[in-house]
């Protein structure tokens, strides 16, 4: 199991991990935009470039984040615009860890197969962190 931190913003983004590249050094991972995701998000236009998602190793960590799209609620706030990201070996993991971090608090989105390949669930403990359940499937 892996514990990363996950970064909201409000378009910046994109130049904050440049930021992090610049003193951390290495390579993005992976780097996708809203409009490269399915139709099916219904993104506006103008939001379309946004990050939907990046990632930079930093170590033995990664560092995740997005910008934030105004049809997924509202506007991250700057000092609580994170998360923490668990990546568990197997979907039963998964499902006990989303259980478990919610009781007492709230289930964002409930653990489901996702347009990325991964099996992912959001929720918010009952002390007010954020947590992200991100189960890769193997490889085939």
């Amino acid at each position: 199991m892996q514990l990363n931190t996950y970064l909201t913003f409000e378009k910046q983004c994109r130049e904050a991990f440049e930021f992090y590249r610049s003193v951390f050094g290495g390579d993005f991972l992976f780097v996708q935009t809203f409009g490269d995701g399915p139709p099916d998000l219904q993104v506006p236009e103008d939001e379309r470039d946004r990050i939907m998602h990046v990632s930079l190793p930093i170590g033995e960590s990664v560092l995740m984040g997005s910008d934030h799209a105004s049809t997924f609620g509202p506007a991250p706030q700057k000092g609580s615009n994170f998360s923490i990201t668990v990546s568990p070996d197997n979907r039963a993991d998964a499902d006990r860890l989303l259980a478990g971090l919610s009781e007492g608090g709230e289930t964002v989105m409930p653990m489901q197969d996702m347009f990325w390949g991964a099996y992912f669930g959001m929720c918010v403990d009952r002390f007010g962190i954020r947590w992200q359940i991100n189960f890769e499937h193997p490889q085939e």
